[in-house]
């Protein structure tokens, strides 16, 4: 288990050891970087019109300038989180900040895709410095009985707050211009930057041993393998040379990675044999299904709220803060039920919540009762995640030491990256196929060409149901309620697999400790005293 103490950091700053205010402005500070961050993953997938149009760019290009910063991020995340742990946090954070800001003013005043997509590398990089050191912060920082607490904040900023960044990116479009999106990270980066050179404590960890650079090479070729393979997959199709070309890279430098790891015991970037700890296993799979089935749940509601609910894109994102709200509460709230009752019960209890929100949607969601049908849905979701996530997120970190708390970090943040891609992938595809297989039984007098086209998306079948004359209503309405059976067909799926997450959790999850409970008031006093 880790033995972070606040003590060390501290001194590593040459200061005292921070009181319950500075711990307050060290939270807001990470978070506030954390959120430019997460909102920037999202921001661009409500204006991918605007940037075909205005810089000629087919839809490829498109889906490249919103996936290479993910791309990036992830594939950075543990050689950096590393890199940060030796040389100092605060230092990393704060040129994490300076590479990501200045990488976001030149993509809102890029006038090519060339430009755009590399400033997106730039901010991708920038994030793969900030993100990890944001959670390491907090763990080298914060004593014991308040660690809980701040990473349940934590985790509701990483949660909740891409469909934040979505919404004020949406209604930043419909005020203003498409460009102004990058405002709000680069404002968002401006006010950390200035809370982490005034209040951040830096902490670094030494080593007996030399940085794992084939280690960090390994991991960062691993990682963009299998993550172009889920992004480029259903677009590029599963089959495609470049896509199993892909997949072939990913997974052999993976099986390298685990084997040089083994071969470098200490010495290695992460030591794999930690995944035998429950903590660490359990943590890892219960945030890698989490947020594919967040992820994935995104891309079904989406064009269920636009193209079935005929609403627009801030509206649409509007309708899913009930949901990002209830996470982010539940987040807060899981330490001191992880305190009072242990790590799995909280981690299983919000589980089971996720795949009854999963089941209700599945069970009520209808073309004609609307929204209604699937808010109680969301709520249950909502509330699952923001209990299951924090624990989990507690639980990985927790099983590195102290000196590798950066990896840590890290290690959680790329879990969430590859879940959320799965997610997409997965959940996507099986929506799609779902819509596919119920519309064709519905385009009996369609004329060809439209069935045709409406058999490629719900989108596409609105879009050429203006041409179809008489049939257009028919054709709208069969492509709603295929795109409903999409929807059951895919939820159905996330139930199962929730499921299965259920049984693993509550047989092989972390050991099932509670620490004692301790009173928020003498945990400060605690602090203070320190």
């Amino acid at each position: 288990m880790s033995t972070n103490q606040p003590v060390q950091a501290a001194r590593a700053s040459g200061g005292g050891v921070p009181d319950a205010r500075q711990l307050r402005t060290i939270l807001t500070a990470v978070s506030i970087a954390l959120m430019a961050v997460i909102a920037s993953v999202s921001g661009l997938n409500v204006v991918q019109t605007h940037m075909a149009v205005e810089f000629g760019a087919s839809q490829s290009t498109v889906l490249w300038i919103i996936n290479i910063y993910t791309l990036a991020l992830a594939a950075l995340l543990l050689p950096l989180g590393a890199v940060g742990d030796r040389l100092g946090r605060k230092p990393m954070l704060i040129a994490g900040l300076g590479v990501f800001g200045a990488a976001s003013v030149v993509a809102g005043l890029a006038q090519s895709a060339e430009v755009m997509l590399a400033a997106r590398v730039a901010s991708g990089i920038g994030a793969a410095m900030i993100m990890p050191i944001t959670l390491a912060v907090i763990t080298s920082t914060f004593p014991e009985e308040q660690r809980g607490k701040a990473i349940g904040v934590w985790t509701g900023v990483a949660g909740g707050g891409g469909i934040l960044g979505m919404f004020l990116s949406a209604l930043l479009v419909d005020v203003a211009d498409w460009r102004w999106l990058f405002v709000l990270p680069v404002v968002l980066v401006l006010v950390a930057l200035a809370m982490t050179v005034k209040s951040v404590p830096n902490s670094r960890e030494s080593s007996a041993h030399r940085f794992d650079t084939v280690g960090a090479l390994v991991s960062t070729v691993a990682v963009v393998g299998l993550i172009f393979v889920l992004q480029e997959g259903p677009e590029r199709g599963w089959t495609a040379p470049a896509t199993l070309i892909s997949l072939a890279v990913g997974l052999i430098a993976t099986m390298g990675f685990v084997a040089w790891e083994l071969y470098r015991h200490d010495a290695s970037l992460l030591d794999v044999r930690l995944f035998r700890e429950r903590g660490l296993a359990g943590g890892s799979v219960t945030l890698l299904v989490v947020f594919g089935v967040q992820a994935g749940i995104a891309v079904v509601l989406f064009p269920f709220f636009q193209a079935v609910l005929g609403w627009s894109g801030l509206l649409s994102t509007m309708a899913m803060m009930p949901m990002a709200v209830m996470m982010m509460m539940a987040s807060g709230l899981a330490p001191k039920l992880a305190a009072r009752n242990g790590s799995r019960p909280t981690m299983a209890v919000g589980i089971a919540l996720a795949g009854v929100g999963l089941a209700l949607m599945a069970l009520f969601v209808s073309v004609e009762g609307g929204y209604l049908t699937i808010l109680p849905g969301m709520l249950a979701m909502g509330i699952g995640m923001g209990l299951s996530m924090t624990p989990s997120t507690e639980a990985i970190t927790g099983s590195l030491p102290r000196e590798k708390q950066g990896v840590a970090s890290a290690l959680n943040d790329v879990t969430r990256e590859f879940g959320t891609a799965l997610g997409v992938a997965l959940l996507g595809a099986l929506l799609s196929a779902g819509y596919r297989s119920a519309i064709d039984d519905r385009l009996h007098g369609i004329p060809q060409g439209a069935a045709d086209t409406a058999r490629e998306g719900i989108a596409n079948a609105v879009e050429v149901a203006g041409s179809t004359g008489p049939h257009a209503q028919d054709l709208v309405q069969a492509a709603q309620r295929s795109f409903v059976d999409g929807w059951q067909q895919a939820m159905w799926a996330g139930v199962a697999v929730m499921g299965a997450l259920f049984l693993y959790i509550a047989l092989r999850g972390p050991k099932n400790t509670a620490p004692a409970v301790v009173d928020e008031t003498e945990a400060t006093e605690t602090v203070a005293a320190r």
